[in-house]
């Protein structure tokens, strides 16, 4: 039987506490086998750099790629240090527009850049994002077959709260690799940020506490699990130790 993959999501404010979080991602949770990391702007260290330090910590570290950061060419200027780096897998996101409007960007699609990438390296996984909220069922099934012609492997989802919308996104992606994202929301700002920014919809017994965040995650794995798929955490702003250990047995 096809074991489910988890992989934690870390944010890589420096080398030395990307390392602290990977190493206690490897006691907390060690049915966690990958670390997928963001591209964050704020922060010197680019996820590529980070998988790189962190590969030798996880069997796979999964590195986010904003589309609009890519400059006209035939290769991604990081794909040199991703291969060389070993690794495998890469997550193409379109990106956010900087804070810093003096910072370049390019009007990327992520179809465009993934489209670049399978073609230089076909043997590079490239996954892409979905999202239920920020538009319509139909439109975004739509951008899936796009991604899907332009190469994508498979799919990162954006965290789901709900079971209900969980299974009737599995629905909508059957056949698809997908990592179903999981993430804890922890006090009333919290909330009213996924709210708003994220335009989450979250379900009526929701409570924003460790311990239902917790009881959802494990029972939201289950659910991954039966449906064959596979799960990301991504336990912003909160004890990475508090929320992972004990999180699934044995």
């Amino acid at each position: 039987m096809r074991a489910m993959r988890i992989s934690v999501e870390l944010v890589p404010r420096s080398e030395a506490a990307l390392l602290a979080d990977a190493a206690t991602v490897r006691d907390a949770l060690p049915q966690a086998s990958a670390l997928n990391i963001p591209d964050l702007l704020r922060f010197p260290l680019r996820s590529w750099e980070a998988c790189a330090l962190t590969h030798g910590v996880m069997p796979a570290s999964i590195p986010h790629i904003r589309a609009i950061d890519i400059p006209p060419g035939e290769d991604l200027p990081m794909a040199e240090a991703i291969l060389a780096a070993g690794l495998t897998e890469i997550l193409v996101i379109k990106g956010d527009p900087p804070h810093d409007m003096s910072r370049r960007t390019w009007p990327n699609s992520s179809e465009d850049i993934i489209r670049r990438c399978k073609r230089r390296h076909p043997g590079l996984r490239v996954y892409a994002a979905f999202d239920p909220y920020r538009q319509g069922f139909r439109d975004e099934l739509d951008a899936v077959a796009r991604k899907r012609d332009a190469g994508a492997d498979g799919f990162f989802t954006q965290p789901l709260f709900d079971l209900r919308l969980l299974e009737i996104c599995a629905e909508m992606l059957r056949g698809q690799c997908v990592f179903w994202g999981i993430a804890p929301v922890l006090g009333e700002r919290s909330r009213a940020y996924w709210e708003t920014t994220n335009r989450v919809i979250f379900p009526a017994d929701f409570a924003a506490t460790l311990e239902w965040n917790r009881d959802f995650a494990r029972r939201a794995l289950a659910t991954i699990d039966e449906l064959g798929g596979n799960a990301y955490l991504m336990p912003v702003r909160v004890n990475l130790d508090a929320y992972l250990r004990g999180l699934l047995p044995g």
